[in-house]
């Protein structure tokens, strides 16, 4: 094993070069491998597809494309649409003034204008079925009773218009079909407006010049009986020859008949009942495409063959440098250094980039986690700090345990709030606006009005905000203990300007019952030590305390340069990260 190891990093060198010159030359997006991928496996298919159906050559493009030119359910939809328009036309001759007076003459005279072209004819029957007028004739001209009784029934029964079967009109002398529409006369007399039309007005929906070779298409009434063919073996007025068409199917079809098969398609319209049949025998249609699957089939097994070995061999390339990466990756996990690769898919450089650049970053931030937990341990001291000189200034100055334990929570609970604040903003700061009304809003009367805090942008570091919230704090305290929120009619104005870099802040209360001054040594509370110790301490703060006949005035001056301490700092501190 040592010998094999030895021999192995002799040769190393002597191999290492020729590796990375065929990484060099084989370095590709993979959309580079994909498409070649795609070329081998498909284009070639393609190509081999165009011969095979170049082979079938017109017979099978053909029958593709008439079956599409004369689809059952298009000719369903014209002769749907061309029943539709002749029910319309019977609409409009129900509101006819002619026929509201059951005047005969003038209606067939206004029909004749309206169908003029139209190859369409207006009948009237009544119960009878006696015809009363055909414009197919002129009017007074005799006419017999319709042959079209059981149609005409159907129609008197359910009051609906109803569309008949194909039968030989006796005044035509030939294969006519009609429309019926049940109409009441104002005399209570109950008629069939009836639109009849010649079935070979149908010939131009269904014609050979629209078939190819083979394929004949025909109009089946509800009977079974041809209303229109393009097969002179189902001539008008004949039973189809296919035993398929009376019953209900609708689609693709093979059926046998005299010992052929043949492939129909069928297509049913609801409004008529009627049938569009299109058929051929099924030799005729199967045998192109026969061929064209078989030619298809073997091709696409070849073609299919090489695209998986294509795809087997990009495989292996992109799998080499994916465990590549997986081993990158668990360094990464174990904290240790990612240097970037060269990868054979270049996009797998990108990978590797980003994972060199995830193990720098983690070092960054595990050195900032421990700082931040430094400025954790700093901050927490400070706040200890401040907690316990609150304690010892509530224990001195409160009267009872219960006096003491309100005064101390309270002070706490403001402290609370400027840390949520400092916590909130982090770094960025906190402004002095949302401070301030953070600080006040639990001693805020239930009238806002009673409140005004007006003053432009300023952002505090950590150590003014909470030396700022605690002033705020004890000021509100006192405003509701003795001041503007003692009663319901005082309001306090809190408002700041910047003018000769520093801050100048004042607190006014307005409204407030002030009593005769006490006797004795004035003793001063929490509150004003605050303002005057730690606002002139550990802010260079300048202060001035006013007494107005209706409230307290404080008015502070803090350096601008005591504000931003912390938050300087930081800046530094990312600056040099």
């Amino acid at each position: 094993m040592t010998i094999l190891g030895t021999k192995e990093r002799v040769s190393a060198p002597a191999t290492g070069k020729g590796v990375a010159d065929w990484r060099a030359r084989m370095r590709h997006p993979v959309v580079f491998y994909l498409v070649w991928l795609i070329l081998l496996a498909i284009v070639p298919a393609f190509i081999f597809a165009a011969i095979v159906l170049n082979r079938a050559n017109e017979a099978q493009e053909r029958v593709q494309e008439s079956l599409l030119r004369t689809s059952t359910g298009a000719v369903s939809r014209v002769v749907e649409r061309e029943i539709t328009s002749m029910l319309s036309t019977l609409a409009f001759f129900t509101t006819s003034e002619q026929l509201a007076r059951n005047d005969l003459p003038g209606l067939q005279e206004q029909a004749e204008k309206a169908l003029a072209g139209t190859n369409s004819y207006l009948l009237v029957i009544d119960r009878n079925y006696r015809q009363r007028l055909n414009t197919r004739v002129p009017y007074g001209t005799f006419l017999g009773e319709t042959p079209d009784r059981v149609t005409a029934d159907k129609a008197f029964a359910s009051g609906e218009p109803a569309v008949s079967n194909i039968f030989f009109g006796q005044t035509a002398q030939k294969w006519v079909f009609n429309v019926h529409m049940p109409v009441t006369l104002p005399t209570g007399e109950q008629v069939l407006l009836t639109l009849t039309q010649n079935a070979e007005s149908f010939t131009s929906v269904v014609n050979r010049e629209i078939l190819s070779p083979g394929w004949n298409a025909a109009v089946v009434d509800d009977a079974g009986t041809v209303i229109v063919s393009t097969d002179g073996a189902a001539a008008v007025g004949r039973p189809f020859f296919l035993p398929l068409v009376p019953a209900l199917r609708i689609g693709v079809a093979n059926i046998r008949h005299d010992n052929t098969d043949y492939q129909i398609v069928t297509d049913f319209s609801a409004l008529t009942g009627w049938r569009i049949v299109a058929w051929a025998k099924a030799s005729d249609v199967q045998a192109p495409a026969t061929s064209s699957f078989v030619w298809l089939a073997a091709g696409g097994a070849i073609f299919a063959g090489l695209a998986a070995g294509a795809a087997m061999l990009i495989a292996r390339v992109v799998s080499r440098d994916v465990k590549l990466l997986a081993s990158d990756a668990t360094r990464l996990g174990m904290g240790e250094g990612v240097p970037p690769r060269r990868h054979v898919i270049t996009e797998l450089d990108t990978v590797s980039r980003a994972l060199s650049e995830a193990a720098e970053a983690r070092v960054r931030a595990e050195n900032e986690v421990r700082f931040l937990m430094r400025e954790v341990a700093h901050r927490s001291k400070n706040q200890l700090t401040v907690i316990q000189a609150m304690l010892n200034q509530s224990a001195g100055t409160a009267e009872s345990a219960t006096a003491f334990a309100d005064a101390f929570r309270k002070r706490v609970a403001g402290l609370a709030r400027s840390t949520d604040l400092m916590i909130a903003h982090a770094a960025q700061g906190v402004e002095l606006a949302e401070l301030a009304r953070n600080q006040l809003k639990p001693f805020t009367p239930d009238d806002a009005a009673r409140v005004r805090i007006v003053g432009p942008s300023v952002r505090l570091d950590s150590q003014t905000a909470q030396t700022l919230g605690m002033a705020l704090h004890e000021l509100a305290t006192n405003a509701s203990k003795y001041g503007a929120f003692a009663n319901d009619r005082g309001t306090v104005d809190l408002s700041w300007s910047i003018a000769d870099d520093r801050l100048a802040l004042a607190w006014r209360e307005r409204g407030a019952d002030i009593g005769p001054p006490a006797e004795g040594p004035e003793r001063k509370g929490f509150g004003s030590l605050v303002l005057e110790r730690m606002l002139g301490m550990a802010l260079q703060a300048e202060l001035e305390r006013l007494m107005h006949a209706d409230g307290i005035e404080w008015r502070v001056w803090i350096p601008l340069s005591q504000l931003r301490n912390d938050l300087a700092s930081g800046d530094e501190a990312d600056g040099e990260g």
